[in-house]
């Protein structure tokens, strides 16, 4: 029995080195997205400055599909060593409420570590569309159910499900246009074939400068300086958010040491003045959301779609 003992101690003795000494090797960042929209390019500007902290290469790889759930899969299924590693957004509480099925538990089987950062939506218009104000967007719905052409990136995706929560809150009736991706929706947008769209700051900042669009409100929970004038959606409707949060997540039983070692290295990235000059540039506000302040978010975004999922009836494919 003493040697048994005295292995096991050996045993949770070379355990607790390991996880000292993480990482060993190189640590794979998947991105649920493909390259160049926002979350792929944070994905790059984090997997560069924690390679630099942690002394490791952190890969990017882009696995695409399912509205996430393909990535989410796969890290959900992967070893709990700290090495995979998802960078992901509120698709991921969207899927657990509105699938049918899914192939993990979202709050059982992945593990939060921390958010890197979010975008508040910015919910804009043709100039076609009378109105120029939030207020009068919501008067003319409620007076024109349906007559107002909503487009989005797809059905089950961010802007979609919080159109929905804004109209299930403020009584009023939009058609939602989905399309294959953000950038068909926007152009269409601009052209005139549908009259309004929730998108974030880095596709619209030049278009509403160049008075190709009109910015009727934001869904941050204040006012954003770079367009002081305009309201929030909170103004109207007390306590209603909106953002495209990025966080990282790992496998459940990723351990404790290496969970606090990546949260306390996403906080150094985020803290960088460079890292916040270019945030600011791109509209993203910094993160401050540890492992359990995150999980506390995901828990209660759930909640809410699920209220959404049975109300509207809406379903995911």
């Amino acid at each position: 029995m003493k040697r048994l003992a005295l292995a096991l101690v050996l045993l949770l003795s070379l355990a607790a080195t390991a996880r000292a000494d993480y990482p060993e090797k190189p640590i794979r960042l998947i991105v649920p997205f493909p390259p160049g929209g926002v979350t792929d390019v944070v994905a790059r500007q984090l997997a560069e400055r924690l390679a630099a902290d942690l002394g490791q290469p952190v890969m990017v790889d882009n696995k695409t599909g399912a509205g996430g759930v393909i990535a989410s899969d796969l890290v959900a299924k992967a070893p709990a060593d700290g090495y995979t590693l998802l960078l992901t957004t509120p698709n991921h509480t969207i899927n657990a409420a509105f699938r049918a099925s899914m192939p993990y538990d979202t709050e059982k089987d992945i593990r939060p570590i921390a958010i890197v950062g979010q975008v508040p939506m910015l919910l804009v218009s043709h100039p076609s569309l009378p109105v120029t104000t939030f207020k009068e967007f919501v008067d003319y719905a409620r007076k024109n159910p349906n007559r107002i052409n909503v487009s989005n990136a797809g059905n089950g995706t961010l802007p979609h499900i919080t159109m929905e929560l804004m109209m299930l809150r403020l009584q009023f009736q939009v058609t939602n246009v989905p399309y294959r991706g953000a950038m068909p929706a926007l152009q269409d947008l601009v052209a005139g074939q549908v009259q309004a769209k929730l998108d974030n700051y880095t596709q619209s900042a030049q278009l509403i400068a160049q008075g190709k669009l009109n910015l009727l409100a934001v869904t941050s929970d204040a006012r954003l300086k770079q367009f002081p004038q305009v309201p929030t959606v909170a103004e109207t409707l007390p306590g209603f958010e909106g953002y495209l949060w990025m966080g990282v997540v790992a496998p459940a039983a990723t351990p404790d040491p290496v969970v606090a070692k990546l949260a306390a290295a996403i906080k150094r990235f985020v803290s960088q003045p460079e890292t916040q000059a270019r945030f600011e540039k791109d509209g993203i506000e910094p993160g401050d959301d540890g492992p359990e302040e995150f999980r506390t978010i995901i828990g209660l975004e759930i909640k809410q779609w699920r209220e959404i999922a049975r109300v509207s009836r809406i379903t995911v494919d």
